[in-house]
This record gives structure tokens, C-alpha cells and sequence, in this order.
């Protein structure tokens, strides 16, 4: 903010100026263009905004750039705007966006589980899951099995669901046919299964990739 601070004043615009100039969001998936242009113009002058979208279908992954005219700018949207908008600076334009994204969904994935929140459900907007009327009817358990289209990594996926305390164990397989991803992941507790299976069935992971968490038997008395 300092950096961006000192520059305010002036005219001149170099490579470092570009990359404090560009800012980072998530947003709901039905913001058009124009949507974030009018929620963003309040903090300054506004050169472009983009939205990130599925190259295979089109559709919006709830991600998205702007970019202003001053270092000030950018740095007074990402200090004002409101927290569920997650703003930070963007990568330089030479790192893969694919991987920057990744990172982004990562590190706030991370930062919701353990701060035991749901931030964007504040809005009906943002929710990308109903929640449940009325106290869970199916039977439950402390083994989930998760499902993908997309292979999994065995590390990476344990670490995901390792964000919620007391996993066991975390048992990946991968379908020869389909290339299609499937594990198996076990709590200490039914309780820590419930947890997980309610913050990340549907989530995207990798974005784009949304992820079918079930309960499967183990054999205990789900009443407990």
C-alpha cells in the first residue's frame, strides 16, 4: 500500500506499476462483466475487467480481474471492498493462470476451514449449496468416499481434507478406464466426516472440478 501510495501522483507507467495496478476476486458465478465493473469503479479509474471462465463450457469459475489505472487504486479496492470478494494482488501475467488460481483456491479453502466459517452463505448469491432444512436424515459415518472426473493426487487430496482435524487415513484410486478419480477417507469421528462432507461436497478441486463426497458404511452404530 505504501508503494502504491507513493506513486499515486504520477503519470508514468512500468512493468512494476502493472503488476500493483491488477487485482485478484472472487466473485458470485452470475457476475457479468459489467457487474463488476459497476461493484469496483467506486475505488478508481478502471481500465479493464475480466472473468474467468471454463474454456470447456463456458461458464464462469466465480473468479475474476480488474485492473485500475493507479498502484492507489488498486490498493484502496483491495482495503475497502467487502471481505467476501476475497481481493489481493494478481500474479504477474507470466505465471500460469491456471496455477494462480489453484493456489488462490487453496489458501482460502484453507483459511475457511480453520477459521470455522462460511463467509460467502452471509449472501444467497454466493452459496453454491442449499443447506439442509432440517437435521441430516441420511445415515452417517466416519468413512467418506469421494469422487471426481479428474485423477486425484494422493498428496494434495489429503491435505485437503486434513484441514479438518482428525483424519485417519486418505486411500486414493484411479480408475484405469475413465481416468476419473476415487478415494476413500476416514475420521477418528463421525462428527469430523459430517463437517467434511458438508464444506467440501461440491467444491471445486482443482477449480472446475467439483468433488461428490458421500458417507460410506463402516460397520458402527450411525444413531450415535
Amino acid at each position: 500500500v505504501f508503494i502504491a501510495q507513493s506513486r499515486a501522483s504520477g503519470s508514468h507507467r512500468d512493468v512494476e506499476d502493472e503488476e500493483l495496478t491488477r487485482i485478484f476476486v472472487m466473485i458470485p458465478k452470475t457476475f457479468t462483466e459489467e457487474d463488476l465493473r459497476e461493484k469496483f469503479k467506486m475505488y478508481g479509474d478502471i481500465e479493464y475487467c475480466s472473468i474467468i471462465k471454463n474454456k470447456t463450457t463456458g461458464e464462469s469459475k466465480g473468479l475474476g480481474y480488474v485492473r485500475y489505472l493507479k498502484p492507489s487504486q488498486a490498493a484502496l479496492a483491495i482495503e475497502e471492498c467487502d471481505r467476501s470478494y476475497r481481493a489481493i494482488l494478481a500474479e504477474p501475467k507470466n505465471k500460469s493462470s491456471e496455477s494462480f488460481e489453484y493456489d488462490y483456491y487453496s489458501n482460502n479453502m484453507r483459511q475457511e476451514l480453520r477459521g470455522n466459517t462460511l463467509p460467502f452463505c452471509m449472501q444467497p448469491e454466493f452459496c453454491s449449496f442449499e443447506k439442509p432444512e432440517t437435521r441430516i436424515q441420511e445415515p452417517v459415518s466416519k468413512r467418506l468416499s469421494v469422487v471426481s472426473r479428474l485423477p486425484f493426487i494422493q498428496e494434495q487430496l489429503f491435505a485437503l481434507f486434513d484441514l479438518v482435524p482428525g483424519l485417519e487415513y486418505c486411500d486414493v484410486q484411479r480408475d484405469p478406464h475413465t481416468n476419473s478419480g476415487y478415494a476413500v477417507i476416514q475420521y477418528s469421528s463421525a462428527a469430523s466426516a459430517i463437517y467434511a462432507k458438508y464444506k467440501l461436497h461440491g467444491f471445486e478441486y482443482p477449480p472446475g472440478n467439483r468433488l461428490t463426497v458421500i458417507f460410506l458404511e463402516d460397520g458402527n452404530d450411525s444413531s450415535e
